[in-house]
């Protein structure tokens, strides 16, 4: 089953590299069934191996010209703030209303991924207000601190609508955003929950493999057949992570 659980955990890493999200979406069912951990630990060492895989992830789209750092730094800024008041408050929240949402978030980003993302016709460099950004950067760090999702798939459109950015910069910022908060979030999470570092360390290793994998795969996949297997894959995640707390 651990063997099981670190194969899995390249896939984390496979959809950060490729689709600069869903990481997190596969991290905590994989650490909960796979391997046993207690929810809110779960939540908390996702937060963790994520923020890892993301700084390898995006330090090969950064070598690609494909990271607005000064974007990213400010969404991911106020991403901080949000994800640490997520991960806090979680400590007075149970563990099965946290799974609910995570579910939820799992159909939501299945549903966003069959969708597909599209340029929204922003003018590169014409970004919108400043407080925008910022808002919005607050209100999904308060998402992912909480449930230990909601990254790129939020993220990414984001960026693209808020921050005037083209898509592949969004992709590669969204990497950026997604490591400040997910580390944030950890942080929140770590006042009142223990976290295995060594499991963390393991898992995250798979995973960081998995990000350099998914440049290659980008080369031999069709990115669109590549991104509808995945959500098909997370659709069935989400409706056995909803059974599972009935």
């Amino acid at each position: 089953m651990f063997a099981l659980a670190l194969v899995l955990s390249v896939l984390i890493g496979v959809a950060l590299g490729l689709l600069g999200g869903g990481g997190s979406i596969l991290t905590t069912p994989i650490l909960i069934y796979a391997l046993g951990v207690e929810t809110k630990a779960a939540i908390a060492t996702s937060l963790l191996v994520v923020g890892v895989t993301s700084v390898a992830a995006v330090v090969q789209h950064a070598r690609a010209g494909n990271v607005e750092w000064r974007t990213g730094l400010i969404f991911g800024g106020a991403g901080m703030v949000g994800a640490y008041i997520g991960g806090f408050a979680a400590a007075w929240i149970p563990a099965t209303v946290l799974m609910i949402l995570f579910g939820a978030m799992m159909l939501a980003t299945a549903v966003a991924m069959f969708r597909g993302r599209k340029d929204p016709g922003v003018p590169a460099g014409q970004s919108q207000a400043l407080w925008k950004i910022i808002a919005e950067g607050l209100v999904v760090g308060v998402v992912t601190g909480l449930v230990g999702a909601g990254g790129g798939f939020l993220v990414v459109p984001a960026l693209a609508l808020l921050g005037g950015l083209p898509m592949k910069k969004a992709v590669g910022t969204s990497l950026l955003v997604i490591a400040l908060k997910s580390f944030a979030g950890y942080a929140g999470h770590a006042a009142h929950v223990t976290v295995d570092l060594e499991l963390a360390a393991l898992v995250a290793g798979a995973a960081v493999l998995g990000s350099f994998a998914g440049s290659r795969i980008a080369n031999v996949i069709p990115p669109d057949s590549l991104r509808r297997g995945f959500a098909g894959f997370v659709l069935v995640m989400a409706a056995f992570v909803l059974y599972q707390q009935t």
